[in-house]
């Protein structure tokens, strides 16, 4: 049975990391960032938001159909509307596919600290500035720490989300408790 393997987690916490070696390490998966997507749609600097709500059922369709074809996917992306989390289980469910969640976490202050580390090795990728500004305009730490708190809350609501504790710097030991989780 193919499986939608869901990362969930704080902003910069390895999500998309971790779905590309996860992809890298497992032929014919498909790594489905939506965050990637989003800067194929006309505008997404200047309207982020839009982008994100034009490039989700884009993605839901692509997922479906990848798992439809018995082939796994892993979806790195922050989810704590249990609407939206619900789509994409759906979409799992509807082609066949089992949905597993995973929740990278950190604590709410190590996880605020390394999104604003996130980025700083790669100078010419404006992505992670783009966001910093996003976040700093929507209320910067403040709203770091809510998400935080919403994420745990969401994930607390989903009986069958695992944890996956993320400690910054250690990709090979979080990567390594991701892939004891998926067994």
């Amino acid at each position: 049975m193919s499986r939608l393997i869901h990362l969930n987690g704080p902003p910069g916490i390895g999500k998309s990391t971790l779905a590309r070696r996860y992809a890298d390490e497992h032929p014919g998966v498909l790594n489905c960032d939506v965050d990637v997507l989003r800067t194929l749609v006309g505008g997404w600097r200047t309207d982020f938001d839009a982008a994100g709500a034009l490039i989700r059922p884009a993605a839901l369709a692509m997922i479906g159909a990848y798992l439809r074809h018995g082939h796994d996917v892993v979806f790195p992306q922050l989810l704590v509307d249990p609407t939206e989390l619900g789509r994409f289980e759906q979409a799992a469910t509807d082609a066949g596919a089992q949905f597993v969640e995973r929740a990278l976490m950190d604590t709410r202050s190590a996880s605020v600290a390394r999104f604003h580390r996130r980025g700083v090795r790669e100078p010419d990728d404006p992505w992670h500035d783009h966001i910093r500004a996003i976040v700093t305009s929507l209320g910067g730490d403040a709203l770091l720490e809510r998400t935080h708190t919403a994420l745990e809350r969401a994930v607390a609501d989903r009986p069958d989300a695992v944890v996956v504790p993320s400690t910054e710097g250690d990709v090979e030991g979080t990567y390594r408790a991701l892939l004891m989780t998926l067994r």
